[in-house]
């Protein structure tokens, strides 16, 4: 999204899946990863003893049918591939950069707008638990003409749980889509427009509102 509204003779579709910026809300244990002592944690991780705690909690929580449970195998295996310490320093120091303690301290609702014009499709799983549905419902209010397909039994990672869907939804998103006719005319038309015409939400101007703190808060 970042680069769309940056270089947008350089975009001409924008697909996003379960996209990070849409608000605060944002999986406990990403809030744990950024806390002192997170490198520590994860290098234990990797120590027989832990991983078994681990699997036998991650298998709980499936068992449990949770989303969490569902989305804790794919978060697990992304840190048993991260190699050396270096690598999980670099994972928590560009985690820290858009989540604390709090959640997540970037957005990109505030310059969603920018993406009118452009083909957008969002996809999204149900039961996310690292960036909840919410999330993309709120995005696609932010995004004029934008397309919202949810999978309803996917979490964090749709394109794991139902790939065949998730790779029909983008080869018909190409082919029925024209690609986005970017002129000077038209960017200086929505900086000077701004957010808060297009929007779907009921209340614009609250909406607007919220979208403000959001940036606030925000690096970007």
């Amino acid at each position: 999204m970042q680069f769309a509204y940056q270089f947008p003779e350089q975009a001409e579709r924008l697909v996003l899946v379960a996209s990070g910026g849409a608000g605060r809300a944002v999986s406990p244990v990403l809030r744990a990863a950024t806390l002192p002592g997170a490198q520590l944690g994860m290098a234990a991780l990797r120590m027989p003893f832990a991983r078994l705690m681990v699997n036998a909690t991650v298998e709980a929580l499936r068992r449990l049918d949770t989303g969490l449970g569902l989305d804790a195998v794919d978060l697990r295996r992304i840190i048993e591939a991260l190699p050396d310490q270096t690598a999980r320093s670099a994972f928590i120091r560009t985690l820290r950069s858009v989540v604390d303690w709090r959640g997540q301290v970037v957005s990109m609702l505030d310059r969603s707008y920018l993406a009118r014009g452009m083909p957008t499709l969002l996809m999204w799983g149900a039961r996310d638990s690292v960036l909840p549905i919410g999330h993309g419902r709120r995005a696609h209010a932010a995004m004029p003409g934008s397309q919202l397909e949810i999978f309803p039994t996917a979490g964090h990672f749709p394109f794991r749980t139902d790939p065949g869907r998730f790779v029909g939804l983008l080869e018909d998103f190409c082919a029925s889509t024209q690609p986005a006719n970017w002129s000077v005319e038209q960017w200086r038309e929505l900086l000077r427009t701004g957010r808060i015409s297009g929007c779907t939400q009921p209340d614009p101007i609250q909406f607007s509102a919220e979208l403000r703190v959001d940036s606030e808060r925000s690096a970007t």
